[in-house]
């Protein structure tokens, strides 16, 4: 049986198709494009002035001989498994606390939402300013509480943690999908669960996880990729990199690659390598749900 969006007139087909062209063709030039030029690029010595030549796996066993670049691999993995399922958690608690329509819970939905809409630049400066071990009010906060204080950003040990945590207020288009999916679970579920006798823990286990699941992976996907892609800008003005490339993130190092030491052809191949990790990274969390759905009760 043909799925029931295409028993609708050919003229509703035909809209759906103009209607979707402009961001097809968007995502061919601007996405599609390019993608196919780094990859062929990755194959080649270029340093943007002479003609690219072929070196064939040339720059992959660079890639691969190069400490700095693994480190930054690393590093890149450790900022994407750590700020990952705390944004989630955040997100979904908040959601969940803010879902109803109250009267001030309007206000605490859009002071959630607007660290995300301020530029990325203005955002890492305030946040040079709340890490200063000097007068930064963390750390004042901290000695008022009694508690140990720290060089967030000049310290090995806590510099890549200090960029996890400020990357975990931006959780604002999160929160808005969200409460978007939490509003379109029928009313009528959690009524019947409740004459029932569930508790709201057990609701929240069987209804609410379940029927939000799908909004959770997307945005587990989305975070995965966007995590890395908005980690350039508070690693360039907090840290560039340091210390001791303790926040060496991919961005960061193939910006300096391809624009200080004017290696395209390694930097192409080192964005070809990182988007690969995070394809089988993603793959293997999706057939992980899978897996995992299929054996659970839900």
């Amino acid at each position: 049986m043909k799925p029931l969006a295409w028993l609708r007139p050919p003229a509703y087909r035909t809209q759906l198709w103009l209607l979707l062209l402009p961001y097809l063709l968007g995502t061919i030039v601007l996405v599609g494009v390019p993608a196919l030029f780094t990859v062929g690029m990755a194959f080649t010595e270029f340093n943007g002035v002479a003609r690219p030549q072929w070196s064939g796996l040339t720059n992959f066993q660079r890639l691969w001989a190069s400490p700095v670049i693994r480190l930054s691999l690393r590093n890149s993995l450790i900022f994407i498994l750590a700020a990952v399922p705390i944004r989630l958690l955040a997100a979904l608690s908040l959601a969940l606390l803010l879902q109803r329509r109250e009267r001030l819970f309007g206000y605490y939905r859009a002071a959630i939402y607007l660290p995300t809409i301020i530029p990325e630049a203005a955002y890492a400066l305030i946040w040079l300013w709340i890490f200063n071990p000097f007068y930064g009010p963390l750390n004042m906060v901290l000695a008022a509480l009694g508690l140990p204080t720290s060089d967030w950003l000049g310290n090995a040990n806590s510099a890549i943690m200090a960029i996890v945590l400020m990357a975990c207020f931006q959780i604002g288009e999160g929160f808005i999908v969200l409460i978007a999916g939490l509003q379109n679970i029928p009313r009528a579920l959690y009524e019947a669960a409740t004459v029932d006798g569930a508790s709201p823990w057990q609701a929240f286990w069987r209804i609410t996880l379940p029927l939000l699941f799908p909004w959770l992976l997307l945005l587990t996907v989305r975070d995965i990729v966007m995590s890395l892609q908005n980690s350039f800008a508070p690693t360039y003005i907090l840290t560039y990199g340091g210390p001791y490339y303790a926040t060496t993130f991919v961005p960061l190092l193939v910006y300096e690659i391809a624009f200080d030491l004017f290696d395209f052809g390694l930097a192409a191949a080192v964005m070809v390598v990182t988007y690969l990790i995070l394809g089988w990274l993603i793959v293997g969390l999706v057939n992980a749900v899978g897996g995992w759905r299929r054996d659970s009760e839900f």
